[in-house]
């Protein structure tokens, strides 16, 4: 398997900037901004523990970077996968721009940014015998931010309830789980 881990501050810079393009400030989490996102979410200290790493003569003990939310233009953004601290990503994807996510099934997925549900899909009607690019995704949902940019979750193992196309959502929400459901084969967000 060809996963790699990378520093959760690059990951989090990429998406964003990709997303929206312009630069990135990575302020400590403030309750008062994260009103309405979970606890687990919006206190990066519960969401986080300290890693630690051992070697032959030191240990030593990192304190994480916040999960979230991250400022850009005004705009809150979260990782989608929290805690990101159980996720790897892989930097290349077959046949069109995108990553994959990989994170334990049943792990939380989080609305990156606030923004209006578009569509999404509680029902897994992908078969290969037929391999319909249309049922591919799985379960899935599709946010498009308050940015202009269009986020999608697919391969979901659970929806929430009350996620459905027209309604807002905020950054940090839960919108689903990881899962394998469509075309994947390990658990991952698409």
């Amino acid at each position: 398997m060809n996963h790699r881990r990378v520093p959760l501050r690059t990951l989090a810079a990429a998406l964003v900037l990709a997303g929206c393009g312009g630069d990135v400030a990575t302020p400590p989490v403030d309750t008062a901004t994260t009103t309405g996102v979970p606890a687990a979410v919006a206190d990066p200290t519960t969401t986080s523990p300290p890693s630690t790493t051992t070697s032959t003569s030191t240990t030593t003990t990192t304190t994480p970077v916040a999960v979230g939310p991250w400022h850009v233009e005004g705009r809150r953004y979260y990782f989608p996968v929290q805690p990101p601290e159980v996720a790897s990503y892989r930097d290349e994807h077959h046949d069109y721009p995108a990553t994959d996510i990989f994170a334990p099934a049943g792990t939380t997925v989080v609305a990156v940014t606030d923004g209006v549900v578009h569509e999404i899909s509680r029902v897994d009607e992908w078969d290969p015998e037929v391999d319909d690019g249309a049922t591919r995704a799985g379960l899935f949902v599709t946010i498009v931010g308050d940015d202009g940019v269009r986020y999608h979750a697919s391969h979901l193992a659970t929806v929430e309830p009350g996620i459905e196309p027209g309604v807002r959502v905020g950054a940090g929400q839960v919108i689903g789980t990881v899962g394998d459901t469509g075309n994947a084969n390990l658990p991952h967000v698409h």
